[in-house]
């Protein structure tokens, strides 16, 4: 990587973990909302995206403690998970809310428009909208209040490539 990326990936580094957690949790999230949605949920897709978000969301407390912010904490894990399933549940208001008002405030489905408008609406409202919303709320109470201290958990020690080390001895 060039050296101006390679600085700015890791000034950004816990952002960019985050983003890839997130993408992560976005793939769980799509796969368990069409799944349910198109299938024993069909009638209730609000029902279907709530479930998908909750299962993205302990995907999502997983990895971002045990990588995105493992070098955060100062918390009593019980503590930290109850903080991280309070700003979720936060989020996950933020994240239906869009869907919400196109179904049912903008009057977004069937019949009253296309089948395919409908699902135009829900990808947009659930998956673009609602989740990029919920998305820079969720990193930004992680940072403040579940993980609020840096460096408090000890990371894994990263030696200097060899052609430093020379160059620094020299």
């Amino acid at each position: 990587m060039p050296e101006p990326l390679h600085a700015l990936a890791l000034k950004h580094r816990e952002l960019l973990k985050f983003t890839a957690v997130g993408g992560t949790a976005f793939l769980v999230d799509n796969a368990m909302f069409y799944g349910l949605k198109l299938t024993v949920l069909e009638p209730k897709p609000v029902t279907a995206k709530i479930i998908a978000v909750l299962v993205a969301t302990i995907v999502s407390y997983v990895l971002n403690r045990e990588w995105s912010f493992r070098a955060r904490g100062g918390r009593e894990r019980r503590h930290e998970a109850a903080l991280f399933f309070l700003v979720s549940g936060i989020g996950l208001v933020l994240n239906s809310a869009p869907l919400w008002v196109s179904r049912y405030a903008f009057g977004m489905e069937t019949p009253d428009v296309s089948l395919v408008a409908q699902e135009i609406a829900d990808f947009v409202s659930a998956q673009v909208v609602g989740t990029l919303i919920a998305m820079v709320f969720r990193f930004w109470a992680f940072r403040k209040w579940v993980f609020p201290e840096e460096r408090i958990r000890p990371g894994r020690v990263r030696l200097a490539p060899a052609s430093d080390a020379t160059d620094k001895a020299a």
